[in-house]
């Protein structure tokens, strides 16, 4: 039976949009397998990992009648890639194995049963149904992810906080030592729904929304988030426990404040941080009237400085960072400024953006 015959570059994108959270060694063999699916000329394609599972269809030619099998995710993926993008390749199916054939190359790949394929069990509970542009959650996740923790024990760290809430969407990341929020406008007014999506997920997601308008709906259960997208189904389960109460974290009142170049502060911490140990990746910043200084060392006695002019006439702070932190903000902001407020050595530094409010990051001193 002919499962499917189609277009090289068409099979590959839609196994693509499929496969990213396939692992290549699974205690569960049937894992490393996309589930295929036909009915009349529709095929589905499904993946899973237990926790994530993502679902895709197209409409293919190929023999009529409906069929299921699962074969290796990874390797199909492998030998289309390997193909002429504009080659009609088929898919055939016979006693237990399935047979790539394109031009004058043929594959023949073992496959495990479709009824052994682990689907997730979807919630029955899901809240109501919002919606934002592809790229709007984009921006936001690249406005935080990277303040999510990696494997710490705090589990809920290893993640990101979505929040909706009357008509505002808010994501939240931290690991203890930075956090970030980046915040979105809804355009229906919903109840209150909190969520912790998982490091993978936000990951999964980040790769697959594309810089669009088109929408991405989402739903959210007590134990699941559902995702609509660019014709995928995307279930994920969430992480448990109590997201920190970031509000308490986020400084209120600092006195002092300086806005800057971004790209101009971002070129002087890179270079301040060649010099810094590898352990601990201090900088000393130095705040005052008309002048920010950066200096690093290490534990070779070796040194840099840098001095930037700024427009500035508040008290003079000297305060330690982890220059990782400072970095790693500064290169997800996509605006030319941004705004740094302070108190005092010991107290948090506040990161924003001029004439936007739906971005702060803080970042923790640290002694040097």
């Amino acid at each position: 039976m002919i499962v499917l015959k189609a277009p090289q570059q068409k099979l590959l994108e839609t196994l693509q949009s499929v496969a990213g959270i396939v692992e290549r060694r699974h205690t569960l063999p049937i894992l490393a397998n996309v589930l295929l699916r036909k009915t009349g000329g529709d095929v589905e394609f499904t993946t899973s990992d237990l926790e994530i599972q993502v679902r895709t269809q197209a409409t293919l030619d190929g023999d009529a009648g409906d069929f299921a099998t699962t074969v290796g995710a990874r390797k199909l993926i492998d030998i289309l890639r390997s193909l002429p993008a504009d080659q009609v390749v088929t898919l055939s199916a016979s006693s237990n194995k399935l047979t790539l054939a394109g031009g004058k190359s043929r594959f023949t790949l073992q496959t495990l049963p479709a009824e052994d394929f682990p689907l997730v069990n979807e919630s029955a509970d899901f809240g109501p149904a919002f919606s934002v542009p592809q790229k709007t959650l984009k921006t936001l996740i690249n406005q935080v992810h990277f303040a999510m923790a990696v494997h710490d024990i705090r589990y809920y760290l290893n993640g990101i906080l979505f929040v909706a809430e009357g008509k505002q969407l808010t994501l939240v990341a931290t690991d203890g030592h930075r956090l970030g929020l980046a915040q979105a406008q809804l355009e229906t007014d919903i109840p209150k729904q909190e969520v912790i999506l998982p490091r993978k997920t936000v990951l999964e997601l980040q790769r697959l929304l594309k810089d669009e308008d088109t929408a991405i709906e989402m739903r959210f259960a007590g134990n699941q988030a559902r995702f609509n997208f660019s014709g995928l189904e995307f279930v994920t389960k969430l992480v448990e426990g109590k997201f920190p109460d970031y509000n308490r974290v986020i400084p209120k009142n600092h006195q002092n404040a300086v806005v800057l170049g971004r790209t101009t502060l971002l070129a002087s911490l890179q270079r301040a941080a060649i010099l810094t140990s590898e352990k601990f990746k201090g900088v000393r910043v130095n705040i005052e009237p008309g002048l920010l200084r950066i200096a690093s060392s290490n534990a070779e006695q070796e040194e840099a400085k840098e001095e930037i002019e700024i427009d500035y006439e508040g008290d003079s702070i000297e305060v330690g960072f982890n220059v990782t932190y400072l970095m790693d903000a500064l290169s997800n902001i996509v605006q030319d400024m941004v705004k740094i407020e302070l108190q005092d050595g010991n107290a948090s530094a506040l990161i924003t953006v001029p004439d936007q409010t739906g971005f702060k990051y803080v970042v923790m001193p640290m002694r040097i």
